[in-house]
Formats: C-alpha cells, structure tokens, sequence
C-alpha cells in the first residue's frame, strides 16, 4: 500500500495509515471549503459531497455526560451536500433537549480540523457519529482530509463504517 498523499492534514493522514486505507487525496489551489466549491473543483453533483458538521447536544440518554457539560455534547452528522440537517430530527434521533451548530471553536477543539476541513474520521476525540441515508444514493462520494483545499473519494457504505456512523434520515424535507 501506498502511503497517504501528503495533501491531507496530518492528522487525516495517520488516520488513513491506521485504518489501512489506501485513497487519492486530491488537493485544489482553489477552497473546497464548501460542498458548493468541492463539487465545482472535482467536478461532480453537489449531492456527491459528504459534509462532515459537528452540532452540540445537551440532556440525551444516548450521550454520556450531556446533562452534566454545560457546553453540550459534541455529535458528527454525515450530510449529502444538496441537502440541510433537520436539527430537530437530529434531536429527536439523540433524545435530546437540545441540539444546536457547534461554533467555530467546538469544531475544531473536537475534531482537531477547522469548519471547511473537517474529515469524516480522524478526529481528535471520539464522538457519536449520525450520517444520513442519503449518502448511500451514490456509489462514491467525496469527502474533506483535513484542511480546506483537499478532499478524497470513497464510497458511502466504507465511509460510514470507518466513522462508526448510525444511519438515519435527518435531512430536511421541502414541504
């Protein structure tokens, strides 16, 4: 196996070595902070981006210690890129009392990455991963390796497993 291309955040990297996982990181001159930028530099539908958002929840059973943290727990949620997380279903789905976007420093005190870098796995500290179902509509999706100029392909059903995701349907319905 080849080691991991040295566009990923080093911290993504070691996580690839001790997965064993073999990817092309690809890395753009331009920002893939967002889903919108990421489908225009590779090249692909925006819904073949899978987000990585970190959100807070306070008071879920699920959650170990979220009634005593004052600050919430942090929770991933894997998102298709067309699509918006439905922060009550993510509640709902947590049994939570409350579930709110983490900020900037949550983000990144948790996952050890910055908002428009943040990986599926890899992270600095484990946390409850949730990742909706519409990711598995496609055969590969693209996600961030650390930093906000490189990303890798993968498919779903691979990505959800190495980031211990539960699959659930949290994205927001058009009514």
């Amino acid at each position: 196996m080849s080691s991991p291309d040295s566009s990923a955040h080093p911290l993504f990297a070691e996580a690839l070595r001790e997965l064993g996982l073999d990817v092309e990181v690809r890395r753009f001159p331009d920002s893939t902070r967002t889903a919108a930028e990421a489908a225009a530099a590779i090249g692909c539908e925006l819904s073949r981006i899978a987000k990585s958002l970190i959100f807070s929840a306070w008071g879920s059973p699920l959650l170990e210690h979220s009634r005593e943290q004052g600050g919430g727990v942090p929770v991933l949620v894997l998102m298709d890129g067309a699509s918006r997380v439905d922060v009550e279903l993510v509640r709902r789905e947590l049994g939570a009392e409350k579930v709110k976007r983490a900020d900037a420093n949550l983000v990144r005190e948790t996952t050890g990455y910055a908002i428009g870098g943040v990986p599926p796995f890899g992270h600095r500290t484990k946390t409850r991963v949730l990742a909706d179902r519409g990711l598995l509509d496609h055969d590969v999706v693209w996600a961030a390796a650390g930093t906000p100029h490189a990303v890798f392909p993968l498919d779903p059903k691979t990505l959800i497993a190495h980031a211990g995701g539960i699959l659930v349907d949290v994205r927001e319905r058009n009514a």
